[in-house]
């Protein structure tokens, strides 16, 4: 149960600040102007027409909005709604909303949380991953290990439950026990892509889009302020020079958090965008260890080791990093035969796989 739920004075405002969320031509920085104005939402709700008009920044159009009966019933019916659903919604000003968001200039007045969200303090100890929906194999297989090991550290992996990189950050970091945290450009109830519900219930959910809002295209990039906001450090894993992943960099540095990047290879258009991010000055970003020594967040607990034979288990302790035969060789000291055994009974198991002449953990 939210404090608002609580607390009568809170619930209150909550509602005020709903309604006008959902007043037309009434953005963020414009709700914001507003409470801080007249000192709450619910104020500035009950304000007369003169007072309105001596807002600074507020047109007549919004002004004509407000106070509209059937916005304030759609605003309850809405919270009636989220009480059903086990959606819980978050104001601005109120208890419980993330201080991280405060890094930004728009942050939403309202925010729909689905599942238990961690705190995110000023600067959250979470991180996060992002990158193209048609990311490399080798993208996919280094995610999942940096995505796990910074898991295992007790970071907490914001993303965007998109395809490709996002969706193997969140179930890397889930399956290695950690929380991640899924933010969508559309509803907590609508989620997108749809081969992905089964992993979002397995996410805390976040949206700044009223129930049953579909994805839409602009809703993207501004969601990606938000995964930049949340996290103290964003990594690009792979993206082209104009990507929802560069945009989520940008908001990144323009809320003062650090921007990490992953090289890929040369010509390679999904390296693009992360290259030119290392030329910007990212932190060139190999393993999760990379970035909790940037961060100053201690070192990374060793990937638990399954019941293996002897050989097989020396193969995937030298998996630190995607290595060639050779590498594994000189790293293991086996003969080729042998490595290469062992290295097909880890991949019948699942535990790596090999993309590109290069062997990487799973």
């Amino acid at each position: 149960m939210t404090t608002a739920a609580r607390n009568p004075d809170a619930a209150s405002e909550l509602l005020a600040l709903l309604i006008l969320r959902l007043t037309p031509n009434l953005g963020p920085r414009r709700i914001e102007v507003l409470r801080r104005h007249f000192g709450s939402a619910g104020a500035a709700l009950q304000a007369p027409l003169l007072k309105l008009r001596d807002v600074p920044g507020l047109d007549s159009k919004s002004v004509a909005g407000m106070g509209n009966p059937k916005t304030a019933a759609g605003a309850q019916a809405e919270l009636e709604k989220a009480a059903r659903l086990g959606v819980t919604l978050l104001g601005r000003g109120l208890d419980g909303y993330p201080e991280a968001l405060e890094a930004l200039g728009d942050p939403p007045p309202v925010l729909w949380v689905l599942g238990e969200l961690p705190e995110l303090s000023v600067v959250p100890r979470a991180v996060g991953i992002v990158g193209t929906r048609a990311a490399s194999p080798y993208a996919v297989s280094l995610t999942r290990r940096i995505s796990g090991d910074l898991a295992r550290a007790g970071v907490v992996i914001v993303s965007g439950l998109a395809r490709g990189i996002d969706t193997a950050a969140h179930g890397a970091a889930v399956e290695a026990g950690g929380q991640s945290i899924g933010v969508l450009g559309c509803a907590v109830n609508v989620i997108y892509p749809r081969e992905n519900e089964r992993l979002a219930e397995r996410l805390t959910l976040i949206s700044e889009y009223p129930l049953d809002t579909g994805p839409a295209q602009h809703h993207f990039p501004t969601r990606n302020r938000l995964i930049a906001a949340l996290s103290a450090g964003t990594l690009v894993v792979e993206g082209e020079r104009k990507s929802g992943s560069l945009i989520t960099a940008t908001h990144a540095l323009e809320c003062g958090r650090t921007v990490f990047a992953v090289p890929g290879r040369a010509g390679d258009p999904r390296a693009a965008g992360p290259h030119a991010l290392l030329r910007d000055g990212a932190v060139l970003t190999e393993t999760a260890q990379d970035v909790l020594d940037e961060l100053g967040w201690g070192q990374a607990p060793a990937a638990p080791i399954p019941d293996l034979p002897p050989e097989q288990a020396r193969v995937l302790m030298a998996l630190t990093a995607p290595a060639t035969l050779d590498d594994l060789q000189a790293a293991t000291g086996l003969p080729l035969p042998e490595l290469q055994t062992a290295l097909v009974m880890l991949q019948l198991m699942g535990l790596a796989e090999e993309t590109g002449g290069r062997w990487a953990r799973r």
